[in-house]
């Protein structure tokens, strides 16, 4: 196990570094301080070769192209201040009412113009002997119209049960709205196909509804006995078609609370490969790219595209500062703490 620092690039005058978590079983995960992004994740298949399995670029310059800032899909980013969708751009707190960059439509998506994805993080002390690195990042008062001085750290660690865990934490020094999430996009085949022949399985009850904007309306239904219930694992591909749509579903996991549990699994049974996801979060945004832009690809020639990676956003609810949610807003003293796990398997 290791993790190796290499060069990224330059923006803004300013050097980007990569890191490369490495594990004893052949996982490779390649993250820049730009953005505190996920680049590239390399996993064996059933049969032991390794490929990648999610969307990103080998140069930093993939971030800035005309056709991916024009399509946005956040590749692998840390985003926030706070994830998703706030409806209207603008919520009231503690009597004052905020106003926000409004991204999608009238919406604000992600923590605006300037989000997280979207910073240079400071990288910590970094130990070469075990594959961990952790990122820090002062988010200040009013940027992007968020009130409080947050300061956040991020911490990605590999380990030889084949996980890669990340670690969220933040304080700020006046009641903020705050959510983050990592918005890596999967594929399991390699990029060989879409995803619509992986299974996948969520073990939630119930998923929030949203407006015809995106935005959440504080009202939360059961999916029971219908075509998007994935308690049974499901074929991606036979939902999108009794949907005649993509999911982009924020599903629920009421009853399990801040606990750290697993909540949803997804196989394609080609290559053998699997991912178990296991959160302290409340939600988790499952997402299979029905945006993604076919004009995207990385510099070796894979294709990204229309239903060519998922998403599983774990992160407190849509729109929660504007709806009654849990936990939405991070409080002046109180500290936010978030653990997200993704377990890879290959058999």
């Amino acid at each position: 196990m290791r993790t190796v620092e290499t060069d990224f690039g330059i923006l803004e005058g300013e050097e980007v570094k990569l890191y490369t978590l490495e594990n004893d079983n052949g996982i490779f995960v390649k993250i820049s301080n730009y953005g505190a992004t996920i680049t590239s994740l390399i996993v064996p298949q059933k049969n032991g070769e390794p490929e990648e399995i999610v969307c990103g670029f080998d140069t930093l310059q993939g971030y800035f192209s005309d056709a991916y800032k024009e399509n946005a899909p956040y590749f692998g980013g840390t985003v926030g201040r706070f994830c998703s969708q706030i409806k209207d751009a603008k919520f009231k707190l503690n009597g004052k009412e905020y106003h926000l960059a409004k991204i999608v439509g009238d919406n604000n998506l992600h923590g605006g113009k300037v989000g997280f994805d979207k910073r240079i993080w400071e990288v910590e002390t970094i130990n070469k002997g075990v594959s961990e690195i952790s990122m820090h990042l002062l988010s200040k008062d009013l940027e992007e119209g968020f009130p409080g001085n947050v300061k956040v750290i991020v911490k990605f660690t590999l380990t030889n049960n084949n996980e890669l865990k990340i670690d969220y934490y933040a304080t700020t020094d006046a009641d903020t709205p705050f959510t983050i999430t990592n918005h890596s996009y999967f594929n399991l085949t390699g990029f060989k196909t879409t995803v619509e022949d992986h299974w996948v399985q969520v073990n939630a009850e119930k998923k929030q509804v949203w407006d015809a904007t995106g935005a959440a309306t504080g009202q939360n239904i059961s999916v029971e006995n219908a075509p998007d219930d994935l308690r049974t694992a499901k074929r991606i591909g036979d939902v999108h078609q009794a949907l005649d749509d993509g999911f982009e579903h924020f599903y629920l996991f009421e009853e399990k609370g801040f606990k750290l549990e697993n909540v949803a699994e997804i196989k394609d049974p080609i290559s053998g490969r699997s991912i178990a996801i296991a959160t302290t979060e409340p939600g988790m945004l499952l997402y299979t790219g029905k945006y993604t832009s076919d004009e995207l690809k990385r510099e070796s020639g894979i294709k990204y595209g229309k239903y060519r990676g998922f998403c599983c956003e774990t992160h407190r609810y849509p729109n929660g500062p504007n709806i009654k949610s849990p936990k939405s807003i991070l409080k002046k003293g109180e500290t936010y703490a978030s653990t997200t796990v993704f377990k890879f398997d290959w058999k």
